[in-house]
């Protein structure tokens, strides 16, 4: 892994495959760092021959934090006043964007999860030269009228912050019962090695905080998604409690020719016997991008 500035930030990042294949940007989402993506799945997609990039976003892992922001007001963000959000999904698309120029990358194809697909979409509005296809996984449009998350999923945004390691293994492990699908059991020893690793990696939750206002100042992109003229494939779980499916389904409505993929048992979650199909649907979607028409 490495470290590079870019946007006027400092951005962690680490790459898989060889840099003469296409370029394949991972975004991550809402206070997970990068290492959610996870390094098998990573390579995985790198031996169908891309070159694989995954970062921490801004507020995550060892990227820059804003600790001399305000405080992230949550509940007044919810009830319509965003006006302490220290940036946007536009800044956090912008620092995407940034990554690629630090690398060298003229344009990637774009794969986001969750907050990374919101970025990722935004990629796509806004740095259209930088995006040579789109994913957007368990997504949503930034209408507050799709996804809409259910009451036990929408808890754990506002839950106390754990303040331990063992707390943190033992937060991720129970919201991984509640937002994971209804058919892949939770593999908690997993799941615990990697909230381990990411604690000792970095734990930020006014990070966490600031990312969540960014993304409810962050408007509905519906009218701009329909601007959207790559390749674009929208994949979700139909067992999703946090980002529901609807949420997917307005992404893929509003975005000329995607194609929208629900995937039976998923939740907000990437378990692995989805790899397949969805490592699939990622490259299928890429080479659309690759192969003249």
């Amino acid at each position: 892994m490495s470290n590079v500035t870019a946007n006027g930030i400092q951005i962690e990042y680490g790459t898989f495959g060889d840099e003469s294949n296409p370029p394949l940007l991972l975004i991550m989402g809402l206070g997970a760092q990068m290492i959610v993506w996870d390094s098998e799945f990573c390579q995985q997609i790198a031996d169908r021959g891309y070159h694989v990039i995954r970062f921490d976003n801004r507020d995550t892992g060892l990227s820059t934090h804003f600790h001399d922001a305000a405080l992230p007001d949550v509940a007044a963000a919810m009830l319509g006043d965003t006006s302490s959000a220290a940036y946007t999904l536009s800044d956090m698309a912008a620092d995407a964007a940034g990554l690629l120029d630090a690398l060298g990358v003229p344009a990637a194809h774009i794969v986001g999860a969750s907050m990374g697909g919101m970025i990722a979409q935004t990629v796509a509005i806004e740095h259209p030269d930088r995006t040579l296809s789109l994913c957007s996984i368990m997504s949503m449009t930034g209408d507050p009228t799709v996804g809409t998350p259910e009451p036990e999923a929408l808890e754990l945004l506002t839950s106390t912050p754990p303040q331990t390691v063992e707390e943190a293994a033992d937060a991720s492990v129970l919201a991984a019962k509640v937002i994971g699908g209804n058919r892949y059991p939770v593999d908690e020893e997993r799941t615990r090695e990697r909230a381990i690793e990411g604690w000792n990696r970095d734990h930020d939750h006014l990070g966490f905080g600031r990312q969540l206002v960014a993304i409810m100042a962050s408007g509905d992109r519906t009218p701009r998604l329909a601007n959207v003229s790559k390749p674009t494939v929208v994949i979700h779980g139909i067992d999703d409690p946090l980002v529901t499916l609807s949420g997917g389904e307005a992404t893929a409505k509003a975005i000329p020719g995607a194609k929208l993929v629900k995937i039976e048992g998923m939740g907000h979650d990437l378990p692995i016997p989805v790899w397949p199909q969805v490592i699939d649907l990622i490259v299928e979607n890429a080479e659309r991008a690759n192969t003249p028409t």
